[in-house]
């Protein structure tokens, strides 16, 4: 494999998690591959990645963007002139660093380091999580030179002469990597019991976290079961002393990081989730576009509750692939009580057969390779191979 001296690589990638954990697993495949490869991440002050990227070791540089607002009015204009000076700093940023190449992982700042970098006649590639693009990828697709599809249902919102593909969705390689019995005595989970794990996304999720304490008595009387239960760091407090019976007008000083109510384990965040998905049996959740890859990179069947408020209502069209491949089922956020929810898990984990039928579907969803096709094409591009 041959490699050159100042390769370097710029990925734009903002706003929320699911934009910036792309990034940073395809950042880690170069940084594994060529590991003299410079990797420079571009944000905004604004979003999660002014935290997330320097903690993962990777310089961040800022440009300006703003919420693209249709309706016509003063903010409309304002909107106009931070796009403006966005696309300039972009320009200005591209010219100073000449980067071999220009990744966009999602987020509006994706918008205007693309476009700069497509007139600068930089190489670029945008990877689109979602089976519903975003507008920002659709206007970009009309420059960019490659297109990485987390969906092939995708693809029909983007030009169809040849500069699409379809890799799947950039995971960390630790998911697939750990079996059921190292999963369950890291998390010193009992081996022979089913094990559900119930998450909203990194910020918990109101609805699953009301469901599930309306549930709480129904799982605790099955015998054989264990749960997982991440509320979000926002929802912790409330939940956790709800669940070890206190006031909620107490203070939450004291509270453990962990809680266990009967057969639940009530967590704030699941720290480690790739031994969590290794031991599940069945995974209630939000429809993401990375945790769905996670999900189908193990074979998961899963419960899918798309956040109402997704933009373009994107979370339901991805559940709605995997409930058409036979990998899961769809709840939508405004039917979830603790009936509904329980009926549907206990349908699932009383029907051995049609688990392992679902599990069977989820893995065929998979595309455990996704991060390394994503990284072929980036060198192609830039010229390291």
């Amino acid at each position: 494999m041959g490699v050159r001296e100042n390769m370097r690589a710029l990925i734009a990638a903002g706003g929320t998690g699911g934009h910036i954990y792309p990034g940073l697993t395809i950042a880690n495949e170069i940084k594994a591959r060529y590991p003299g490869a410079e990797i420079v991440f571009v944000g905004t002050g604004h979003g999660l990645e002014k935290d997330i990227i320097p903690r993962a070791g990777y310089p961040l540089e800022m440009v300006s963007v703003q919420y693209f607002r249709r309706a016509i009015s003063l903010d409309l204009l304002r909107t106009g002139l931070v796009a403006w000076r966005g696309l300039r700093q972009s320009s200005r940023l591209i010219k100073r660093l000449r980067p071999d190449i220009v990744v966009g992982t999602g987020g509006y700042v994706a918008g205007p380091v693309l476009l700069a970098a497509a007139l600068r006649r930089v190489p670029t590639l945008i990877q689109e999580q979602n089976a519903l693009p975003g507008i920002t990828n659709r206007i970009l697709s009309r420059f960019v030179q490659s297109i990485a599809l987390g969906y092939p249902e995708a693809a029909r919102y983007f030009p169809r002469d040849g500069r699409v593909m379809v890799t799947g969705n950039p995971i960390r390689s630790e998911i697939t990597a750990m079996n059921r019995a190292d999963a369950v005595q890291r998390l010193q989970l009992h081996p022979d019991y089913r094990t559900v794990v119930v998450f909203g996304g990194s910020q918990g999720g109101l609805s699953i976290n009301r469901a599930m304490r309306e549930l709480a008595p129904r799982l605790n009387a099955e015998d054989g079961l264990q749960v997982i239960h991440q509320t979000g760091k926002r929802s912790y407090d409330e939940i956790a002393r709800q669940a070890l019976g206190k006031g909620l007008d107490q203070t939450a000083s004291g509270l453990p990081e962990i809680v266990q109510d009967g057969c639940i384990r009530i967590v704030p965040y699941i720290h480690d989730m790739p031994a969590a998905l290794a031991a599940a049996d069945l995974v209630v959740g939000r429809a993401g576009a990375l945790s769905i890859a996670e999900i189908t990179a193990r074979g998961l069947p899963a419960i899918l509750i798309p956040f109402p408020y997704a933009a373009e209502n994107h979370q339901e069209k991805n559940a709605r692939v995997l409930e058409e491949a036979g990998a899961a089922r769809v709840l939508l956020d405004e039917a979830v009580t603790g009936e509904s929810l329980g009926d549907l898990i206990f349908q699932l984990l009383q029907n051995r057969n049609l688990l392992s039928r679902m599990a069977a579907n989820s893995q065929k969803l998979g595309k455990v390779n996704a991060t390394h096709v994503i990284v072929d094409r980036i060198a192609e591009l830039a010229g390291w191979c």
